[in-house]
C-alpha cells in the first residue's frame, strides 16, 4: 500500500503538469487568436492574463495559509473547478467584461493550484524535509510546456482557439479536482525513521526571521524572476516567429524548454540537494542572464533560439526549486504557507505586469528593447542573490 507522504507526491507530479498545461501555457499560442477573432490588440487580450496574476498573487497568501492550515485537498480541488470555469468562460466569452472575468476565475485557480499552493502542501507533509519532494514535483511539472504547447498546436489546427479551452476545462474538473479531492492525503504528516537522511534534514537548523532585508532581497529575487518567467512564455513563440522563424519549428524550439528543466531538476534530485537553494538561485540568474545576451547579439536563428530555449529552461527548472526550498532553508517550516505566500504576492503582480509590459515594448519599441527588459531583470535578480548571506 502507498503511504500517503508518497501518494501527495505521486498526485502532485500529476497534478502540476496538468495544472500548468491549462491555466498558464495556452497564451503563448492562443493570445493572437484570441485577439484576432475578437477585434481586440495583442496588449488587450493579454491584459486578462496579467489580471489573472495579479489576481493570483492578491489570493496567494491567503490560499497557501489555508493550505498549511486545512490541507491541500479541499483548496486545490476548489481550484481546479474554478479553474475550469475560467476556462470555459473565455471559450464562450462574448464581449470584454466577460472575458477578463474568466481571467479574474483562472487568477483564483492558479494561486489554489500551481507551485506556491503544491510547496506549501509538501511542506505541511514533510517539514523542512520537502526540498527532495519538491525537486521531483517540479521536475515532472517541467514537462508542462512540452506537453501543453504541442496539444494545443493540434487542437488549434483541428478545432480552433475555442477546443483548446473546452478541452483543458475538461481536464481541470474530471482529472485534476479528483485528484485532490479524493487521492491527496488529508491529514498525513511525515515522521523520518531514526537515523535517515530525511531523519536529520528534520533536526534543529538556524534560520533567520523572515522579515527585514533578508525577507525583501528574496522576495525582490524572485519578483524580478517573474518578469522573465511570465514575459518570456508569453512572448517567446511571438517573438521567434517575428524574427523569422517559422510556426511549426517555434512550437518544436519552445517545446524543448520543458525537457531543459527536467534535466536539471533531475540533477539537483540525484546530488540530494547538495547544493545550497542560494548559490543555486544565484546560478540560475546568471544563466538566464547569459541566454538573453546571447539571444540579443546572435540573432534568431532556429540554432540559436534552440540553446537559448534550453539554457533558459535549465535555468528556470532550478530556480523554481530554489523558490520552494531557499524560504525553508533560510526562514524554517514554521509559518511556511504564509511566508510563500507573501513572496509570491509581488511575483505574481510581477508576473501580471510583465508580458502586457513587453506587448507595449514589442509594439512601441521592438523585440530587442523586450530583451533588453529581460536581461535587466535577469541582472537585478542575480544581484538580490548576491546579497543574501546564508544563516
Amino acid at each position: 500500500m502507498i503511504s500517503a507522504p508518497s501518494r501527495a507526491v505521486a498526485v502532485l507530479c500529476v497534478t502540476q503538469v496538468l495544472g500548468w498545461g491549462a491555466l498558464f501555457y495556452p497564451p503563448g499560442l492562443t493570445m493572437p487568436l484570441i485577439a484576432a477573432a475578437h477585434g481586440w490588440s495583442l496588449a488587450q487580450a493579454l491584459s486578462g492574463f496579467s489580471i489573472a496574476l495579479g489576481v493570483s498573487g492578491l489570493v496567494a497568501p491567503f490560499a497557501c495559509g489555508l493550505i498549511e492550515r486545512r490541507g491541500g485537498h479541499y483548496v486545490m480541488a476548489a481550484g481546479a473547478l474554478l479553474g475550469a470555469a475560467g476556462l470555459l468562460v473565455l471559450a464562450l466569452a462574448g464581449n470584454y467584461a466577460v472575458y477578463l472575468a474568466g481571467w479574474v476565475l483562472l487568477g483564483v485557480a492558479m494561486a489554489c493550484n500551481l507551485y506556491d499552493p503544491a510547496f506549501t502542501a509538501l511542506a505541511r507533509i514533510f517539514g523542512t524535509a520537502a526540498r527532495r519532494p519538491i525537486t521531483l514535483v517540479t521536475f515532472v511539472g517541467g514537462l508542462a510546456s512540452t506537453v501543453s504547447w504541442p496539444t494545443a498546436q493540434i487542437l488549434i489546427a483541428h478545432g480552433g482557439w475555442r477546443t483548446v479551452y473546452f478541452v483543458f476545462a475538461g481536464v481541470m474538473a474530471f482529472v485534476v479536482a479528483p485528484l485532490y479531492a479524493f487521492v491527496l492525503p488529508r491529514n498525513a504528516l511525515y515522521v523520518a525513521p531514526p537515523g535517515t537522511a530525511d531523519a536529520a534534514a528534520v533536526s534543529p537548523v538556524r534560520t533567520i526571521p523572515a522579515a527585514g532585508l533578508p525577507f525583501l532581497l528574496v522576495a525582490a529575487g524572485f519578483a524580478a524572476h517573474s518578469v522573465m518567467q511570465s514575459g518570456t512564455l508569453a512572448h517567446l513563440l511571438t517573438i521567434l516567429q517575428r524574427g523569422g522563424i517559422d510556426a511549426g519549428t517555434a512550437v518544436v524550439i519552445g517545446a524543448l524548454f520543458g525537457p531543459s528543466q527536467v534535466l536539471t531538476r533531475v540533477a539537483d534530485f540525484m546530488s540530494g540537494g547538495r547544493l545550497h537553494p542560494l548559490l543555486v538561485a544565484r546560478l540560475a540568474m546568471a544563466v538566464m542572464a547569459c541566454a538573453f545576451v546571447l539571444l540579443m547579439v546572435l540573432g534568431f536563428s532556429p540554432v540559436i533560439a534552440a540553446v537559448f530555449a534550453v539554457m533558459f529552461g535549465a535555468a528556470n527548472g532550478i530556480v523554481t526549486i530554489a523558490r520552494g526550498a531557499l524560504p525553508l532553508a533560510l526562514f524554517g517550516a514554521a509559518g511556511y504557507g504564509r511566508v510563500i505566500g507573501r513572496i509570491a504576492r509581488p511575483a505574481q503582480i510581477c508576473q501580471a505586469l510583465s508580458p502586457f509590459v513587453l506587448a507595449y515594448a514589442m509594439d512601441r519599441w521592438s523585440d530587442r528593447a523586450a530583451l533588453e527588459i529581460l536581461i535587466v531583470a535577469a541582472l537585478f535578480s542575480l544581484g538580490c542573490f548576491l546579497a543574501l548571506r546564508r544563516p
